[in-house]
C-alpha cells in the first residue's frame, strides 16, 4: 500500500472511480485539508522551534523592511512627508508581498507538482487536481501567518487597524481563483515541458517588480498605468492596501472585472488539466 493509500485509509478517504459525484468532492476537500497539514507539518519537522519559525521569519522581514528602506533608504509612500513614520512603508510593502507571494509560490510550485508526486500519477487513482489547491493553501496558510504579525504593527504605526479590514477576505477570494487556473495551466504543461519549470521563477520576478509593490501606482506616467494592471497580482496588492492599511473602500467595479477575468482563467486552467492528464503517467 502507498503512502497515499495509507493516508486516505487512515482518514476513511474513498479514491475510487465509481464513487458518486457528491461523495468523491467531499472526500477530495478532505483529502486536499489533511493534504495542506501534512506539507505544513512535515516543512517544519525536525526543527527546534518546529512551527514557530513560521511566525519568526516574516516578523525578522519586517523588522529588515522597516530598517532598511525606512531608516536607510529613507522612503516614503506616495506624497507621505518627512514627518511619516518610517515604518508606514514597511508596512505597506510588506502587505503588497504577503498578497504575492500567495501567487507567486503557486505558480513557482506548479510546474513540478506533477514530477514531484509521480507515484501518485502512476500508482494510485489519485484526485491529481487537488494538488493544486494543496500548494494554494500552504501558502495561504503562511500569508495568514504574516497577516497575524502585520495586524499589530498597522495598529502601531498607523493608529488602528480599519474596520474595512474585514473585507480583505473579498480581495484575496479572486487572487486565489486566479492562482488556482494558473497552477492548472502550469502543472499540466510542466509536466509535458520540463523548461517551464526553469523560466518561472524568472517570470514571478517578473511580476514582483512589474507590480505596485515597491511603489504606489501613481508613480508611474499616466498611459503607463493601464498596463500595470494587466498583472495578475496588481488589483489584489492595491485593494488589499485600500481595506487593510488606508481604510478605504475597495474599489468593486475594478474587482468584478478583475474575479471575471479569474472565474474564466480558473475554468479553464481545470479544463485544461482535466484534458491532458491522461498522458502524465506516459511522460513521467
Amino acid at each position: 500500500m502507498t503512502r497515499l493509500s495509507s493516508l486516505a485509509a487512515r482518514f476513511g478517504l474513498p479514491l475510487r472511480k465509481t464513487a458518486a459525484p457528491k461523495e468523491n468532492q467531499t472526500s477530495n476537500a478532505r483529502l486536499t485539508w489533511e493534504l495542506i497539514k501534512r506539507e505544513i507539518e512535515s516543512r517544519y519537522r525536525g526543527s527546534a522551534l518546529g512551527l514557530i519559525w513560521s511566525m519568526i521569519t516574516p516578523l525578522l522581514m519586517l523588522g529588515i523592511y522597516t530598517f532598511v528602506f525606512g531608516t536607510v533608504f529613507r522612503s516614503r509612500w506616495g506624497e507621505a512627508d518627512a514627518h511619516t513614520p518610517p515604518a508606514q512603508f514597511a508596512v505597506i510593502l510588506f502587505t503588497g508581498l504577503i498578497v504575492y507571494q500567495i501567487f507567486a509560490e503557486t505558480i513557482t510550485r506548479a510546474p513540478m507538482l506533477m514530477i514531484a508526486n509521480s507515484n501518485y500519477v502512476k500508482k494510485v487513482v489519485f484526485p491529481l487536481e487537488i494538488l493544486v489547491p494543496v500548494a494554494i493553501g500552504n501558502a495561504l496558510f503562511h500569508a495568514g501567518v504574516s497577516l497575524l504579525i502585520l495586524l499589530p504593527f498597522i495598529y502601531l504605526v498607523m493608529g488602528a487597524i480599519p474596520l474595512t479590514a474585514v473585507l480583505l477576505p473579498f480581495v484575496i477570494a479572486p487572487l486565489l481563483l486566479m492562482s488556482a487556473g494558473a497552477g492548472w495551466f502550469l502543472a499540466s504543461l510542466g509536466t509535458y515541458t520540463r523548461d517551464i519549470g526553469q523560466f518561472i521563477g524568472t517570470f514571478a520576478t517578473a511580476l514582483l517588480f512589474l507590480a505596485p509593490i515597491f511603489f504606489p501606482s501613481t508613480a508611474l506616467p499616466v498611459w503607463v498605468q493601464p498596463w500595470l494592471a494587466l498583472n495578475p497580482v496588481t488589483i489584489p496588492v492595491e485593494q488589499a492596501r485600500e481595506v487593510l492599511i488606508f481604510g478605504k473602500m475597495p474599489d468593486w467595479d475594478a474587482l468584478y472585472g478583475y474575479t471575471l477575468i479569474a472565474v474564466i482563467v480558473c475554468a479553464s486552467g481545470f479544463l485544461w488539466f482535466q484534458k491532458t492528464r491522461k498522458g502524465f503517467a506516459d511522460v513521467l
